[in-house]
């Protein structure tokens, strides 16, 4: 059990399942994490000048996902008007760092795990997304 769903399920309070939110929360971190580590990747590369724009998405959705993460795991309460713009910009950023890192994941294995972790963090912002809206 993560530490994200230990801390949630002690949270008696909440409107949102505490499962689900611990998934998202833990979706986030993976996906900046992997993010951060595909931009690192990149810069690696022989053909580096070709890998800008995947670079700067990656940065860009690891930035995002770092900052969803943080103000989803504050419980005290939760607001549909600051959550739900927050977590919409975050999956509409992983899917635009998803389809760049798609792009190039048939030459670079480390841009398809990334994609891979940008497609999961997208639907569980969305997920998430669409709960908020329905207990808010």
């Amino acid at each position: 059990m993560s530490y994200a769903s230990q801390m949630l399920e002690s949270d008696i309070a909440s409107r949102i399942d505490p499962s689900q939110l611990a998934e998202t929360i833990d979706a986030l971190g993976d996906c900046a994490q992997a993010c951060t580590a595909d931009a690192d990747a990149d810069l690696r590369e022989d053909s580096v000048a070709s890998m800008v724009t995947c670079i700067r998405l990656c940065l860009d959705c690891s930035d995002v996902c770092t900052a969803t993460r943080g103000v989803i795991s504050r419980r005290a309460a939760y607001d549909e008007a600051v959550t739900g713009p927050l977590l919409a910009a975050c999956a509409e950023t992983c899917a635009r760092c998803r389809e760049e890192c798609e792009r190039h994941a048939h030459e670079h294995s480390h841009c398809m795990v990334c994609a891979e972790a940008c497609r999961r963090c997208e639907q569980a912002c969305r997920d998430l997304l669409t709960v908020g809206k329905t207990s808010g």
